[in-house]
This record gives C-alpha cells, structure tokens and sequence, in this order.
C-alpha cells in the first residue's frame, strides 16, 4: 500500500536538511498521468526533487505540476508549472467507462464533480434531449451521450480551447451520432434551438444565474433544469428563488425537484445543485 504523501515525500527526499514535515503536501491531484500539487512557497527552492519523487513512487505518473495561481477569467483556465517530468501537459483522463482528453495547462477538470457526473447520466432517460449550456470538454455530455441513449445532446461552448477537445472526446467515445457541438455564446445560441430540450445541464460556477432565462427558453414544459451554483449551508434557498424568479418572468413556475450538495467549494461555502421541474402556469 502507498504510503501517505507527506511522508513518502519524508522518506524518500535526499537533501539535507530536510523540509519540515508540516510543511509537505498533505495530498495531490492526479489526472491521467500527470499529478497537481499545491506547494507552499517555502518548498518552491524543492520542487524539482519533490516532483521526482512523486514520479519515482507513485504509478503511472509522467509529469508533476505545482499550481502557481487561482482559476482565471470566465474560461476558468488554470495556472500550473511543470516542476518535474515531460514538460507535454496533455493527458488522457478515464473516469466510470469515460475518456477525456485535455491539457491540464489550459483546462480545470473538478474531480470532486465525479458523483455528480454519474448522476446526471443515471437520470437521463433514452430518447430525451439534452442541452448542456457550458458543455467544456464534454464533462457532462460525453457520459450522457455513451450510456442514457439520448435523442441528442446539444452541447454548447464558447471556449475554442474547450470545444477543440469536446470534438476529440466525442470522437474518441465514439458519440459521434448523439451530441451535436456548438461553438458560441449561450445567450445566442440558444433561442435557435426553440423549446426543444426534457433537460437543461448548467454546470457553470461560481454562478450560472445570469442564463437562467436563457434555459427557461430552451426547456420543454415539465422538462427539468439542473442548475449549479455556491452557497453556505442554507444557500440552495436562495438559488431556488433565482430560478423561481426567472420561471416567473418568463411565465412559467418551477418546482424543485431535489438538492444536492456536491462539495465544499471555500470556507463555508458549497457548490449546490437543485433539479428544478419547469411547468407551464395553467
């Protein structure tokens, strides 16, 4: 059995003396074969042999990032440094019969949504047809698409990086016939489908309540939107309201489904989604 990290790290760094023990990592990110660490500044004048031992002792590991900054811009683009290995950042990450193909350098991959993933392909009854609003890399899409025998998935992304890889995920799962990949903005794409879809996936974070409007266009009467967004303990309430206001200007009325609490998000804060059903007020 592999040893915990910090003292893997312990044992097996040469330089003397050694970094203090609270300041290793407690844990690392592996996605494919490329591992993400987050190291304290302190160890930055390590890093190098660090990475080299995660290499060494952990199993098909081919490359070791350290983060060097927090997700940026509306792509949520993350900031990561190679410090030990092959400097290529492209992997192949495989989750529940799934492939995904990405570049850890330009794209966020939240392992923490695994659960929630498998959920929402469990849902998926054959024949619907889904829209995923932010599809990224097809990390809704693709499993929907391979398992739940949908009519069609309409995946939408506005960032070419992402969508470059949604094409290769689709290709290499083999859904070429079920998911129709749009490249542009929601807010336009949208109202070119008409009211077409039983679900609506909005998956954007921290808050994808800008669009709720948006997918009230889209979805289908009795149809059901799965709308992400963050909150404290009691948050999901106040995201209820969100989507209960923009059913109501659009003149419909929402009813939530379920709640789920996907994962801590910050201090206090978690990452919410409510199944709402969408009915039309007669």
């Amino acid at each position: 059995m592999l040893k915990p990290i910090k003292q893997l790290l312990k044992d097996n760094l040469r330089r003397n003396p050694k970094p203090e023990l609270s300041l290793l990592p407690s844990s690392y990110q592996k996605i494919g074969d490329i591992i993400i660490l987050n190291l304290k500044e302190e160890l930055w004048k390590n890093e190098e042999e660090i990475g080299q031992v995660l290499i060494e002792k952990i199993p098909n590991t081919r490359t070791v990032c350290r983060r060097t900054g927090f997700i940026k811009n509306q792509y949520r683009e993350p900031q990561v440094k190679v410090i030990a290995g092959d400097r290529n950042t492209e992997t192949i990450h495989k989750e529940h019969g799934v492939v995904f193909k990405f570049d850890v350098n330009d794209i966020m991959f939240a392992k923490g949504n695994l659960n929630e993933r498998k959920r929402i392909t469990n849902l998926v009854r054959k024949d619907e047809t889904i829209v995923d609003m932010f599809a990224g890399i097809g990390y809704f899409s693709i499993g929907i698409a391979k398992f739940s025998e949908p009519k069609k998935v309409y995946s939408i992304e506005i960032n070419f990086v992402s969508y470059h890889y949604l094409w290769e995920n689709i290709k290499l799962n083999k859904v070429e016939n079920k998911i129709i990949p749009i490249l542009g903005d929601c807010v336009v794409e949208i109202p070119r489908l008409g009211r077409i879809a039983h679900r609506v996936i909005m998956g954007l974070l921290p808050s994808s309540k800008d669009y709720l409007l948006d997918a009230m266009k889209v979805v289908k009467q009795n149809g059901i939107i799965h709308y992400h967004g963050t909150g404290k303990k009691e948050g999901w309430k106040e995201l209820f309201e969100d989507v209960e206001t923009a059913a109501d200007i659009m003149g419909f009325k929402a009813k939530l489904v379920r709640k789920i609490k996907v994962k801590s998000y910050a201090p206090k804060v978690y990452h919410w989604v409510l199944d709402c059903k969408i009915l039309d007020k007669t």
